[in-house]
């Protein structure tokens, strides 16, 4: 199978050069889209080799919008897509078996079992019920391995910017028909930045002391999820508000700078379900297009 890496890559350091590398062991080519403003140094140079095509559009035009992008970038004979962050440091064995996973029937999407090495734990908190293969509801944009054909009909959906975006793909390409399953016995290096653990009544607690731009847009795109991907019903709802709850809980316990956080987060999740963005939260230098499906 002719598999291309995607990476997107906002202010990358050195560690994207060496993850297009590891890539290309395993990939026909690599596509990397840069988000980074133009007044920032651009990463073109420090990429050019060949099998590797840099597009850098001068813009943060936010995660949906990059991977958009990269899409209608890929080579015709371009069979999948393996996207990865611009630290995913790729293992040799991850791209075979997720190309054997995706010749199982139905599949359109394969992934392996996110592994975050600084603190040695799996993202997944079932990560360990299986040690073989299992359909999911949704993965993690890095790593993941997408068919042409899924692509073809199931944008990433640039109105959510950043946060969820693989989520919401996710679930439309199983509205498609298209079954998403994870390799338990693949673990790909994935850190989250700025997660620290914190200790409160008896319990550890993994919690990412992101901006509040950020946490607005956590907020906001969480209801966007329920609104416009989940099919509506109780169940739904409930998760919706469940995942707030203990965000704003973590939020007001663990975030030193919870006056301006707390807000950011309520403001976003009401800024979901009425369809609006509030400027005021995007990052500097940053395009959003509002743009619905």
């Amino acid at each position: 199978m002719d598999v291309v890496a995607v990476f997107t890559a906002y202010h990358p350091d050195e560690r994207l050069a060496a993850a297009v590398e590891s890539a290309l062991l395993s990939c026909t080519s690599v596509i990397v889209v840069d988000n980074t403003p133009a007044n920032a140094e651009s990463v073109a140079p420090a990429l050019a080799r060949a099998r590797v095509k840099v597009v850098a559009h001068g813009r943060n035009v936010g995660l949906g919008a990059a991977l958009n992008v990269a899409v209608r970038e890929l080579p015709d004979a371009a069979e999948a897509v393996l996207f990865l962050d611009q630290d995913s440091t790729l293992p040799p064995e991850i791209v075979p078996c997720l190309v054997a996973d995706l010749a199982e029937p139905g599949v359109g999407i394969a992934a392996p079992s996110p592994w975050d090495p600084k603190h040695e734990r799996y993202y997944c908190s079932d990560a360990k019920r299986t040690e073989t293969v299992s359909d999911e509801e949704a993965v993690i944009t890095s790593g993941m391995l997408v068919r042409r054909e899924v692509l073809e009909k199931v944008p990433f959906d640039e109105d959510m910017f950043i946060d969820w975006v693989d989520v919401a793909f996710c679930l439309d390409a199983r509205r498609e028909g298209w079954r998403i399953v994870i390799d338990w016995r693949l673990r790909l290096p994935h850190e989250i930045g700025a997660c620290a653990v914190h200790a409160k009544f008896g319990r550890t607690v993994h919690y990412s002391h992101y901006p509040a731009w950020r946490l607005y847009w956590i907020g906001r795109n969480v209801s966007i999820l329920h609104r416009g991907h989940f099919d509506s019903g109780p169940r739904a709802l409930a998760s919706t508000l469940v995942f707030i709850a203990e965000r704003l809980t973590n939020t007001l316990l663990f975030e030193p700078k919870r006056r301006t956080h707390v807000p950011a987060l309520l403001r976003g999740f009401r800024d979901g379900f009425s369809a609006r963005v509030d400027p005021r939260y995007l990052p500097a230098g940053a395009e959003h297009r509002a743009v619905r499906r």
